[in-house]
């Protein structure tokens, strides 16, 4: 008993990129092209909004950004504290910025090579977002706590902890970084593996990815951003607890000096 099996077989290219050379380097030329039409969509909406911004009736623009200077706002006051405005103006660039880099995979732009990956499902870019925030947040307890308090939080509660809180500030850019590539990557491969099947039952596994692919774009942005926030608050969390605390013992002196006064009153009777 013999017979011909036929296996369904494609090349699937997962992670190789248009390169080029440059001094002795290699170079990802489809995520430098990908991460500029990112970074210049994100402009051009800003711009967009600046012109069309109004106090009568908004356009659909302005209220798409206003929501999410709201909600990014309200995220930054609740998790540090007060509005920074930088932690706010950061935040919103990143989502924007990831949440497009993440769906330009979604434009058909031919196949072998694709000239339109997300930029994210290349590591080294969100090594370098993560490496931005991370510069970022380390800045910022400086600023916030002073150099000396800074240095002190590594020791805190106790010092024996501190190769673990050290260990702890070193992995923070690598898993902000590997989980949102990690994230955008399997969309890719995803996309080669429905590749594998027939012409016929090919349209519907590849549109209900689409639509998948489009929610995980938008959550993965959305968790970046959030944590990018979190990180922040964490930063400056120990600052000003004990300078908060002097106004309330001042006022703790009043009682003790009424209550000599209330005792003299019965010698001024007699």
């Amino acid at each position: 008993m013999s017979g011909n099996i036929v296996v369904a077989s494609t090349d699937i290219k997962i992670g190789e990129h248009v390169t080029g050379q440059f001094l002795g380097l290699t170079f990802n030329l489809d995520t430098i092209w990908t991460t500029a039409i990112a970074g210049l969509i994100v402009i051009g909406l800003g711009l967009w909004v600046r012109f069309k911004a109004t106090t009568g009736v908004p356009s659909k623009i302005q209220v798409f950004w206003e929501t999410i200077v709201e909600q990014v706002t309200t995220l930054v006051e609740g998790n540090l504290g007060r509005v920074n405005p930088y932690v706010v103006q950061l935040a919103i660039a990143l989502f924007l910025f990831i949440l497009i880099s993440n769906w330009l995979e979604l434009i058909p732009s031919g196949e072998d090579p694709h000239l339109l990956p997300s930029p994210t499902a290349d590591v080294n870019l969100t090594y370098a977002l993560a490496g931005l925030v991370i510069v970022g947040v380390h800045t910022h307890s400086v600023r916030e706590r002073g150099v000396k308090a800074y240095g002190k939080h590594y020791l805190e509660p106790y010092p024996i902890l501190f190769p673990l809180i050290l260990i702890e500030e070193i992995v923070k850019p690598f898993t902000l970084a590997l989980r949102l590539f990690g994230n955008i990557f399997s969309g890719g491969i995803m996309i080669a593996l429905i590749g594998l099947l027939p012409l016929w039952g090919l349209w519907g596994p590849n549109a209900i990815w689409k639509l998948f692919d489009l929610f995980i774009g938008l959550i993965q942005a959305f968790i970046f951003a959030l944590l990018t926030i979190l990180y922040f608050g964490m930063a400056g969390e120990s600052h000003g607890d004990g300078s908060h605390d002097t106004p309330p013992s001042t006022g703790s002196s009043e009682p003790s000096t009424a209550q000599p006064d209330s005792e003299r009153v019965p010698d001024r009777v007699h």
